[in-house]
């Protein structure tokens, strides 16, 4: 969806500084989830590899 042509000075002469700082913890918040979602993926591939090397170790035959 385009955005109109001044629509951000507009935004910020009418509503100030509020909506700088709305946007900035919006942006920040985004990043905070992206990262946790990088950690989460990373920690899911160490359990799995865990989880492997274990089955491969453990004996096959039981009764």
């Amino acid at each position: 969806m385009p955005v109109a042509e001044g629509f951000w000075i507009t935004l910020v002469t009418e509503h100030g500084p509020w909506v700088l700082l709305v946007f900035y913890l919006l942006f920040r918040d985004h990043q905070k989830d992206d990262a946790t979602r990088t950690i989460l993926n990373r920690n899911t591939e160490i359990i799995v590899e865990i989880t492997t090397l274990i089955r491969e170790r453990l004996p096959r035959d039981r009764v």
